[in-house]
């Protein structure tokens, strides 16, 4: 069996039990066989800063950088903050992409699920984060779309998945996302 894909993680929210960062756990036990997730922490990233680029980058930014650039495809999972993507998430982006004609997101397959205790599904966020990888270069897998509404009733005191609806639903979008991953990687053939 061929080594499975590297998948880097982007978790949108900095909170230890962000719905988002469940999400992207639940994400890692659904997914199948051939796909690897891991998420990549944004945290500790400064604040983009061209001055510092490409002579003085900070480690955590050098660091970021080398992880992404390695992997074979990337999965965000975020929170929405004013209708949009939250900064954490903007800043792991901008960090990313430069510096110019450097950018570590181009061609790697990407996916996006946007996560929400509200009634909206996170659909700003998840509709500017695409905004975004259209500008990348980043494929973005366009169906199924995933908008979780209520996800304070998804997941249990532990952080575990307890919805049987939602668990078939994300094991559905992580299957795709892997039929997309593949479909990208093996080339425009593959799309006709």
């Amino acid at each position: 069996m061929p080594e499975p894909r590297d998948i880097a993680v982007i978790v949108g929210s900095l909170r230890r039990d962000a719905f988002s960062r469940r999400t992207a756990l639940a994400l890692s036990g659904l997914a199948p066989d051939r796909l690897k997730l891991e998420i990549v922490e944004i945290g500790n990233l400064p604040l983009y800063n061209q001055d510092l680029d490409p002579d003085a980058p900070p480690a955590e930014w050098v660091a970021f950088r080398d992880r992404v650039r390695v992997a074979d495809g990337i999965l965000f999972s975020t929170p929405e903050y004013n209708r949009s993507m939250p900064g954490v998430l903007k800043n792991a982006i901008d960090v990313g992409s430069r510096p110019y004609g450097k950018s570590v997101w181009a061609k790697k397959p990407g996916a996006v699920i946007s996560v929400t205790p509200g009634g909206l599904g996170a659909f700003g966020a998840n509709h500017h984060l695409r905004q975004s990888c259209v500008f990348l270069d980043v494929p973005i897998m366009q169906q199924p779309e995933a908008y979780l509404s209520g996800a304070g009733d998804l997941f249990d005191e532990a952080g575990a998945l307890r919805d049987e609806k939602t668990t078939r639903f994300l094991r559905k979008f992580i299957q795709a996302y892997a039929d997309w991953v593949e479909k990208i990687l093996r080339g425009p053939g593959e799309l006709a």
